[in-house]
């Protein structure tokens, strides 16, 4: 099992378009699942739903943790999302 906290970096937080991207990384690592810890919530991240309805907010503290196949790399790749700063905003 790896952890990693990080910081969200994106100005709108993590809205559709970000979560898409997130869940199509974890959807990658099919030997490996995902726990997402914050102080909104626990959630599945490979889950777009759950990635919206928790509502993080830029500058809100995630501990992704990941077990199974490649999950050091997985773990970071995922992490890298996260602390991405996206170039398109939330749709209106």
């Amino acid at each position: 099992m790896k952890s990693r906290k990080v910081i969200v970096a994106n100005k709108a937080g993590i809205h559709c378009r970000p979560a898409s991207k997130i869940m199509q990384k974890a959807l990658e690592f099919k030997g490996c699942q995902f726990s997402l810890k914050s102080s909104k919530g626990n959630i599945d991240p490979s889950s777009i739903l759950n990635l919206i309805s928790i509502g993080l907010e830029r500058c809100d503290e995630v501990e992704i943790i990941a077990s199974g196949d490649n999950e050091e790399k997985a773990c970071n790749e995922l992490a890298e999302l996260f602390t991405f700063e996206f170039d398109f905003p939330p749709r209106e």
